[in-house]
């Protein structure tokens, strides 16, 4: 069984990920097929839309936590995009709509952000889910997206949304029943193909280009954070995912660094005590 399913229709490529016993979790077999899907997608001529969507009840349930304990007992490494993977870097200048099959939840939920047209069935579900795995939820996903500061933190905190309510936040284009969701991401890929070649492209170049963008500074930040409290937490949430039992945290190394959390304010002193 492969892991990605590819399908080609008059200009048209269809990417499904098709690990649904893992609820197409991200792990290293399936990114490394979903990369060559990708790329085949990019260096093809004659495709210039592609469809992504899953198979089964999860369009992407994100990283492979299971792979990641089986493998190193849940030690995480930085968080990152993959860097050979061509969508998730940008590279791609055609038009890709995401078809939101079911839970869309962590690094599945990035793959919906990435797509130019987002469409979701009735049944999917959404979720930031890095407060739960790391040092700091995923802070960026909000703010990128536009959506007001109330629902970013909520986002941030990994609160589940259904697809109505994305949609209503403007986050998806179209919410359909589980049976027309194919049909209409089909219908959307066929409108995009009546643009004149020059103009779907440069059309796309554009829009992304008006994405909002967390600052330097801000990152720095965020990169202070992540570091900030007790790294065996890291491992101990995935433990816990795996082994389907709470987690036992154990908050910071030394207790007193409770108290002193990096803030702009501080990043900024440092600066200028140099």
């Amino acid at each position: 069984m492969a892991f990605v399913e590819t399908e080609r229709e008059d200009g048209i490529m269809i990417i499904r990920l098709n690990r649904p016993e893992r609820m197409n979790a991200l792990g290293s077999e399936l990114r490394a097929a979903l990369e060559r899907a990708w790329e085949e997608f990019r260096e093809t001529d004659d495709l210039h839309v592609a469809i992504l969507t899953g198979t089964g009840r999860a369009f992407c349930a994100g990283g492979d936590l299971k792979e990641m304990v089986e493998q190193d007992g849940g030690e995480p490494g930085p968080p990152q995009s993959h860097l050979d993977d061509p969508f998730e870097q940008g590279w791609i200048h055609k038009p890709v709509i995401a078809a939101i099959n079911g839970f869309a939840f962590g690094g599945g939920f990035g793959l919906a952000e990435l797509a130019d047209l987002r469409i979701a069935s009735t049944s999917a579900t959404f979720e930031m889910s890095g407060a739960k795995r790391w040092l700091l939820g995923s802070y960026q996903h909000g703010f990128v997206n536009g959506l007001p500061h109330a629902i970013a933190t909520e986002l941030a905190f990994s609160f589940r949304f259904t697809a109505e309510r994305m949609y209503e936040l403007g986050f998806l284009n179209r919410v359909t029943e589980p049976d027309d969701l194919m049909p209409t991401a089909l219908e959307m890929a066929k409108h995009l193909l009546t643009l004149a070649p020059a103009a779907r492209v440069n059309t796309v170049v554009m829009m992304r280009e008006m994405r909002p963008h967390v600052s330097v500074e801000l990152e720095e930040l965020a990169a202070r954070l992540h570091r900030h409290g007790s790294h065996e937490d890291l491992k101990e949430s995935r433990r816990a995912f795996v082994e389907k039992r709470d987690p036992v945290f154990k908050g910071w190394n030394n207790p007193e660094d409770r108290f002193h959390t990096p803030t702009l304010e501080r990043m900024r002193q440092e600066r200028n005590a140099r």
